[in-house]
């Protein structure tokens, strides 16, 4: 926090305490307290090597997952940050800049952690991981109130419109959008939201990469459409590179911008910057991307400064978002 405040500290509007330790790899935390909940088991063990090779619980027989017996650690984790974010904040001299808090779409914890197939067929998995982050939800806007943004995450969305084709594409966003709305609609009055689509940074590897900017547009437009007036909605951060993949430099991938639909006052952050793309190209990537939205965007890595192997290059990424911002 210290790092990001003396770095982006005069332009930044929010702020998240960097989720480092044992929340570096995003859902994986409320997954492995799995482990001890007393309304499931472990179907297959893996070691997070890679997508693929996580682990996988199931719901035990006669059994049904009780929110009360998931330890997510939302309120825990902003306890220990949110003191220190408000000293750091005063020291230097930022009051206006609100402390972010990530909430992964409880679709992604019910999938990441059963798998696709179960998560489908027992929608009470999913129904329960977002009862137990309402629970975190609330008790952390008791301490912090309009203090506090909260992120709404999702990877399986994104990855899920990207796969459809391309017919089915703006079903599946009003689809996917539905579902993930589920968790704003039912927060506490009083929430202020943001919204993170990604195509994962697992490994610093994306589990899909897009052909265009379509399918982002898509969604982004579908969480827009649909988002309830009364939980207001502050921004999007989308993704216009994929993990360790930067993103394109054809004009043409760019253009299905133009189809972007966001009220005025819901900012668009463009997650473009990137470790392999110079200072020159950003520049190029944000011009293509302005002119097609027809309105200036925030800029933003992709997905997390963390998900990177050398911490140098998460420095270089703020080094670069100060350049972009300073034209």
């Amino acid at each position: 926090m210290d790092t990001a405040l003396r770095r982006l500290g005069p332009h930044l509007l929010r702020m998240t305490d960097g989720e480092t330790g044992e929340r570096s790899q995003w859902v994986l935390p409320g997954i492995d307290w799995l482990r001890a909940n007393p309304d499931v088991e472990v179907l297959a063990d893996g070691d997070y090597s890679s997508y693929a090779n996580g682990t996988t619980f199931r719901v035990r027989d006669g059994r049904s997952l009780d929110p009360e017996n998931i330890e997510l650690g939302y309120h825990r984790f902003f306890q220990r940050s949110y003191r220190a974010f408000r000293e750091l904040r005063a020291r230097h001299g930022n009051p206006d800049i609100r402390f972010q808090v990530g909430i992964p779409a409880a679709l992604d914890l019910a999938v990441d952690a059963f798998g696709y197939e179960a998560a489908q067929a027992n929608r009470g998995i999913a129904e329960a991981f977002g009862r137990a982050q309402l629970r975190e939800i609330g008790a952390i806007l008791a301490e912090a109130g309009e203090d506090v943004v909260f992120q709404l995450e999702s990877v399986v969305a994104l990855v899920t419109v990207v796969m459809s084709p391309d017919e089915a594409q703006p079903q599946a966003a009003k689809q996917m959008a539905d579902v993930l709305l589920t968790l704003p609609r039912d927060a506490p009055e009083g929430t202020i939201w943001g919204a993170h689509i990604c195509l994962g940074d697992f490994h610093h590897k994306a589990l899909a990469e897009m052909g265009s900017a379509r399918p982002l547009v898509r969604l982004a437009n579908a969480l827009a459409a649909e988002w309830p007036a009364d939980r207001p909605l502050t921004y999007i951060h989308a993704p216009f590179a994929a993990a360790d993949k930067p993103g394109s430099l054809e004009s043409s991938w760019y253009a299905p911008v133009a189809e972007l639909d966001l009220p005025d006052d819901v900012r668009f952050v463009a997650g473009f910057i990137h470790e392999d793309t110079a200072t020159d190209e950003l520049r190029e990537i944000r011009n293509m991307i302005e002119s097609n939205a027809g309105r200036e965007v925030d800029v933003a890595a992709a997905c997390g400064l963390g998900r990177r192997p050398d911490p140098a290059q998460a420095w270089d990424a703020m080094d670069k978002a100060i350049a972009l911002i300073a034209d």
